[in-house]
């Protein structure tokens, strides 16, 4: 899952994203409300984890601004504050979950998936696409019902392109969803993780779901076109 996460302590910050990308999640981090909300406006998130006291633009401003935007992408409040009245203003606002600091990793991991759940609702946490099937909150993934043993960077790739059958994704676009912003666009890393991804899958059904399309990137095969 691909994670907006915006924090000023260094801190939190550092324990935080280091614990959602040891769990798999693509992190974004950004320490300021402005950058922030620009993010969450220009980018398809699947949840986002906002402190309410950042500077800047405050987290209960950005998140009223994505509500009346009409973006109901799940947000998490994260605050030093744990007075009710702070807890009730940001779930009028629009929040679906809501954790004081300090906490630990494993409860807001905890909390992102349940509100995945809530919000998208688990049909759509489990992606099938022809004999392939992948379970977004469990990570399995099986092909003809048979287990396929996939690492963390795999799976968050194979998701990536399964959730558009069809759709032609290049390896920019692949690269800033999969490894983040600040990776190198020059490397291969994308066609090395694909073939990885190939070759596990492929030989279970003989079949080739991921298509390269020459000069422009990769999809996931559509059984139904």
């Amino acid at each position: 899952m691909h994670i907006l996460f915006v924090e000023d302590e260094p801190k939190i910050a550092n324990f935080v994203q280091t614990g959602l990308k040891e769990q798999g999640f693509v992190v974004d981090y950004c320490d300021n409300g402005n950058e922030g909300y620009q993010r969450a406006m220009g980018n398809q998130y699947d949840v986002i984890v906002l402190d309410i006291m950042v500077p800047g633009k405050d987290g209960l401003s950005i998140l009223k601004s994505l509500r009346r935007s009409g973006r109901n992408v799940p947000v998490i409040l994260l605050t030093a504050r744990n007075e009710l009245d702070d807890r009730l203003e940001g779930l009028n606002l629009g929040a679906d979950d809501y954790i004081a600091k300090p906490f630990f990793v494993e409860e807001l991991v905890a909390r992102i998936h349940a509100v995945v759940r809530r919000s998208a609702g688990d049909r759509q946490n489990l992606l099938s696409v022809g004999e392939i099937k992948l379970d977004r909150l469990t990570r399995e993934v099986t092909c003809d019902q048979q287990m396929v043993e996939l690492t963390t960077r795999e799976f968050n790739l194979l998701e990536y392109l399964m959730r558009s059958p069809g759709r032609v994704f290049t390896r920019t676009q692949i690269l800033e969803h999969v490894w983040g912003y600040d990776f190198n666009p020059n490397t291969n890393v994308v066609d090395v993780c694909i073939q990885r991804i190939r070759k596990k899958i492929d030989r279970l059904n003989d079949t080739s779901w991921i298509e390269s399309v020459r000069g422009v990137g990769y999809r996931f095969r559509n059984p139904e076109s």
